[in-house]
């Protein structure tokens, strides 16, 4: 058997199901990580170059972006991936997972 990293784990589950989205704790359960999630938001940042440098643009690597779930607020403008601590608007922290899935343009 291939040895395989932590992001070509991550990258073949993403391309395996293609257009399904997964959060990050759902993409550490699927793979038996032993990784903290701020550990997985670090490596799809890498995987969505990645995937895009690859497949010459064709695939991309998309985020649903998390909401607030008490006011609704969307957080569109991430500069990277995440799951902000708290909501800007209301301060609640009641904040849903940002979801990822790899796509053809």
């Amino acid at each position: 058997m291939e040895y395989e990293t932590i992001r070509e784990r991550i990258l073949r589950l993403l391309l395996e199901n293609k257009g399904r989205f997964f959060t990050v704790e759902e993409i550490i359960a699927y793979l038996g990580l032993d990784l903290k999630p701020r550990e997985v938001y670090q490596h799809l940042g890498h995987i969505a170059k990645t995937i895009r440098r690859k497949s010459g643009g064709r695939l991309v690597l998309v985020m649903k972006p998390p909401q607030c779930l008490k006011c609704g607020y969307v957080f569109k403008d991430l500069d990277r991936p995440r799951k902000p601590s708290k909501c800007p608007r209301c301060h609640s922290q009641w904040i849903s997972d940002p979801e990822f899935a790899v796509i053809e343009k």
